[in-house]
């Protein structure tokens, strides 16, 4: 949990505007890019001074940091409980439907996801990505009773197809991408049934 003044726990207000500047920063990120996302702009954005900025974040990287970190619990929160309502042998094409039609939703969030991973000295360890849905295919091929797969090799796939399907969206505003998750999902269902 984010600090207020002198290591104390932030105010209501503190926790509002914290909140305010990480939706601020999305949407700068979104807009600009990384590189064209100055406190300057966040705080103009926000419409508080660049100093007001600082007393709640020490950086620029610190703001766009917990933008991210914002992004992705939501985009976490929204693939697991489709997941957890799936039975087995589905987890892996709910997972697929599920962060398609999330970062459809919500192409800021996409472009933000995009942008931190490549704009900022972040950590992001690929294994954090493919491993779950790895473990979520492994499950899928034992509920259903077929042959072992190489999971990590096809999550890194379906990793991938999903990546493609959201770009094209944003490339595209038109493309259908609840359609290309079910193509998706039926290759999936096709491959773990091998």
């Amino acid at each position: 949990m984010a600090k207020g003044r002198e290591g104390r726990p932030p105010t209501l207000t503190e926790r509002a505007r914290r909140a305010q500047l990480i939706e601020v920063a999305i949407e700068q990120v979104a807009e600009h890019g990384y590189a064209g996302t100055s406190l300057s702009r966040i705080a103009d954005g926000a419409g508080i001074t660049k100093a007001a900025v600082l007393y709640h974040f020490s950086s620029k990287d610190a703001v766009i940091l917990a933008a991210y970190d914002h992004v992705l619990a939501a985009l976490v929160e929204t693939v697991g409980a489709a997941v957890d309502a799936a039975e087995d042998a589905g987890k892996p094409a709910a997972y697929a439907r599920a962060m398609i039609g999330h970062l459809r939703a919500r192409p800021r969030h996409t472009r933000m996801l995009i942008e931190a991973v490549t704009g900022t000295a972040a950590e992001h360890a690929p294994e954090a990505r493919w491993r779950p849905l790895a473990g979520l295919l492994d499950g899928a091929v034992r509920a259903r009773g077929g042959a072992g797969i190489d999971a990590r090799t096809t999550a890194l796939a379906i990793g991938g197809a999903i990546d493609a399907i959201v770009a094209e969206r944003l490339r595209d505003p038109a493309y259908d991408t609840a359609a290309a998750a079910e193509v998706l999902a039926a290759m999936i269902d096709t491959w773990i049934t091998r």
